[in-house]
C-alpha cells in the first residue's frame, strides 16, 4: 500500500500508486482486458450479479407507504425493511469476504446469489412487519458474499488500466437492479400488491442468477489462502491503519448516506399532498437511475479527463445542487433534483470503490469488503435517519441530512488536496545539505 505518511487518499491525489504485481506485468497474456476473450461474458455475467443485487437489497423500497399501510407501521418502522438488509449485508461482508478468500471470489458470489434469491421468493409470504424486517436482514446477510467478492475478482482477473471501467460496468448492474427493481415492484404493487410485487422481483433474481452462473469466467489469477483469523486481524488492521483507505471508506459512507436517506422517503413525499401519485407513477420515478447508469460507466473517462480529484469535487457539487432543487414543490424540480443526486452518487461511488482496490496491493478482498461495510452502513443509517428526518421536519429535514453528508465528502476531499499540495511540495524541496 502506498506510504500512510502522505495524509492523502487516492482519490485525491493524482500521483501513481505503486503497482502491484499484476499491475507491474501488463502484458500478462490471459488477464482480461476490453475486446479480449472472455470480458464480455465477464462484463455480462457482473451486469446480471450487480441487477440481482440490488433489485433484492433494495425490493421493498419502493414499496414502503404500500408496507406501512398494510402492517399500520410508520415510516421509520416500516424503512427498517430496508435498513436491515443493508446493515446486515455491512456486517457480513467481511467474514464473507474472507472465506472468499479461501474458496474463491466465483464460488463465493455463485452462493451468495442462490441463498438471497431463496429467501426472496419467501419474502412475500411474511405475516408480519418483524417477520418481513428478519428475512431482510437474512437476505442482506447471504448478499453480502458478493460486492466485495465482485470487486476483488475484478482486480485479480482484469488488466489494471481496465479496472475503472470494468468497476464502473459492474456498479452500472447495480443501478439497472435498483431502477428496474423498484418500476416493476411499484406497478406490479399497483396492480396486485406489494407481496406480488416482491414475487416478482424475487423472479427476477432468479433469472439473473442463473444467467451469472453460466457467463462468469473461471478465475485464473486467485490463489487460495487458509482461514486464518489472525493474519484476517492483521490485514484488517492495516488496512484501516491507511489513512488514504479509510478516506475512501468514509466517503463511500457519506455518499451513501444521501442516497438511502433520498431514496427511501421519496415514496412517502410523493404519494402525500400536494403531488398524490399512485404507487405505479411512484415506482416509476425510479427511472432516473438511468442517469446511474451512464455516470457510473462513464466514471474511467472522467477520472481520465478531471482525476481522481475532479472527479469527485463534480460528484460532490452535483449531488449538492440536486438536493437543494428537490426542495421545490414542482415535481419537475423534484425530477431534475434527483437526475442530480443520483449522477453524483454514482459516478463518486465508481471513482471511490475503485480506488480501493487500486490501493490495496494485498488483502484485497478485505479492502473491498471494509468498503462495501461502510458504504452499507451509510445505507441503512441514510435510510433510517432519513425517514426520522422527515417524519420531524417533512423532506427539509431529509434534504439537511443530505447536504450534511455531502459536505463531509466536500472536507475529506479537500484535506485531501492540501496534503498532496503539502507532498508535492516537499517532493520538489532541495534535500538539506550537511558540512
Amino acid at each position: 500500500m502506498p506510504p500512510a505518511s502522505t495524509g492523502a487518499s487516492t482519490v485525491m491525489l493524482d500521483a501513481a500508486v505503486p503497482p502491484s504485481p499484476a499491475a507491474a506485468s501488463p502484458t500478462v497474456p490471459d488477464r482480461l482486458t476490453p475486446g479480449g476473450p472472455g470480458y464480455r461474458r465477464m462484463s455480462f455475467a457482473l451486469f446480471a450479479a450487480g441487477i440481482a443485487t440490488f433489485a433484492l437489497l433494495y425490493s421493498t423500497q419502493a414499496l414502503l407507504p404500500a408496507v406501512s399501510a398494510s402492517f399500520g407501521a410508520t415510516a421509520g418502522q416500516a424503512s427498517w425493511t430496508v435498513s436491515a438488509a443493508t446493515g446486515a449485508l455491512a456486517l457480513c461482508v467481511l467474514p464473507l469476504s474472507a472465506l472468499s478468500e479461501r474458496f474463491g471470489r466465483r464460488q463465493m458470489m455463485t452462493a451468495s446469489l442462490a441463498v438471497a434469491v431463496v429467501i426472496g421468493l419467501l419474502v412475500p409470504f411474511a405475516p408480519s412487519i418483524g417477520w418481513l424486517i428478519a428475512l431482510r436482514a437474512v437476505q442482506g446477510a447471504a448478499l453480502a458474499g458478493l460486492p466485495a467478492s465482485a470487486m476483488a475478482y475484478l482486480a485479480e482477473e482484469v488488466r489494471p488500466k481496465a479496472l475503472v471501467a470494468a468497476i464502473g460496468l459492474f456498479v452500472a448492474g447495480n443501478s439497472v437492479g435498483g431502477m428496474s427493481g423498484r418500476i416493476l415492484a411499484g406497478w406490479v404493487a399497483q396492480l396486485w400488491g406489494w407481496r406480488v410485487a416482491l414475487g416478482a422481483i424475487g423472479l427476477l433474481a432468479v433469472a439473473c442468477a442463473v444467467a451469472f452462473h453460466f457467463l462468469i469466467p473461471r478465475a485464473r489469477h486467485f490463489s487460495p489462502a487458509s482461514l486464518n483469523p489472525k493474519a484476517l486481524a492483521k490485514t484488517v488492521t492495516g488496512h484501516l491503519s491507511d489513512p488514504l483507505l479509510r478516506r475512501l471508506y468514509a466517503i463511500g459512507a457519506l455518499f451513501m448516506t444521501v442516497f438511502g436517506a433520498v431514496y427511501t422517503v421519496i415514496g412517502y413525499r410523493l404519494v402525500d399532498e400536494p403531488f398524490g401519485l399512485p404507487q405505479g407513477i411512484v415506482g416509476s420515478i425510479f427511472l432516473v437511475y438511468l442517469v446511474g447508469t451512464v455516470s457510473s460507466a462513464a466514471a474511467g473517462s472522467l477520472v481520465a479527463r478531471l482525476g481522481r480529484r475532479g472527479a469527485l469535487y463534480l460528484a460532490v457539487s452535483t449531488t449538492a445542487a440536486g438536493l437543494l432543487l428537490s426542495l421545490a414543490d414542482q415535481l419537475a424540480a423534484i425530477l431534475a433534483g434527483l437526475v442530480l443526486i443520483t449522477a453524483g452518487f454514482f459516478a463518486g461511488h465508481a471513482v471511490a470503490s475503485s480506488s480501493v482496490s487500486r490501493t490495496a496491493t494485498t488483502g484485497r478482498a478485505q479492502a473491498s469488503a471494509l468498503y462495501q461495510s461502510a458504504y452499507y452502513l451509510g445505507s441503512s443509517a441514510g435510510g433510517t435517519l432519513g425517514a426520522v428526518a422527515f417524519h420531524a421536519g417533512g423532506w427539509a429535514g431529509t434534504v439537511a441530512l443530505g447536504v450534511l453528508a455531502v459536505l463531509g465528502v466536500l472536507s475529506i476531499t479537500l484535506f485531501g488536496s492540501r496534503a498532496a499540495r503539502a507532498e508535492r511540495l516537499r517532493a520538489a524541496s532541495p534535500a538539506p545539505v550537511h558540512n
